[in-house]
């Protein structure tokens, strides 16, 4: 009897007695994401429905920084070298890396990311369109029915976080 009360006190005295360490909230929001291109903070991320109006202002030719928050609704299936981000129920915007500098997983469709770069508006011509759509996986039938160049939001990415 001596011995089990010795043990469960030692066991008592050894599970208070370890030290734990505890990380800031602003540690563990950084250990969330895994980072792509150039670093950037998840602070100060503006939600879709800001990006939305910002977009609504821009005319061909417009920039503006944004950082926002949003889901991959598609990435290229091939390498991973562009994603869509919705930003309405309508609308989606279609980004790409700096420089070609870096790429998302393959596999990252419907994750949570934080974009920051430039928005943009453009009109993108029929042979990009269809270049996009391969890359997509979309099938011969569905390239062959986009035969006018699209006005969209694009955005020109220099680093990610995803969750």
């Amino acid at each position: 009897m001596k011995n089990l009360i010795a043990i469960f006190f030692s066991c008592i005295l050894t599970l208070t007695s370890c030290k734990t360490e505890k990380k800031s909230v602003k540690e563990k929001e950084t250990l969330a994401y895994v980072s792509f291109g150039e670093k950037i903070s998840s602070d100060n991320v503006l939600t879709t429905d800001k990006v939305y109006n910002a977009y609504k202002k821009l005319n061909v030719g417009d920039t503006v920084t944004l950082k926002y928050a949003s889901k991959i609704s598609e990435v290229c299936s091939k390498k991973g070298c562009w994603m869509k981000l919705p930003i309405s129920d309508s609308e989606k915007v279609m980004v790409k890396f700096k420089d070609y500098g870096f790429f998302m997983p393959l596999d990252s469709q419907n994750k949570e990311v934080i974009v920051e770069g430039k928005a943009f508006v453009k009109v993108t011509p029929v042979d990009e369109l269809r270049h996009y759509a391969e890359d997509a996986g979309k099938s011969k039938e569905e390239i062959e029915k986009i035969i006018e160049p699209k006005k969209e939001m694009a955005f020109l990415a220099h680093g990610v976080l995803m969750k």
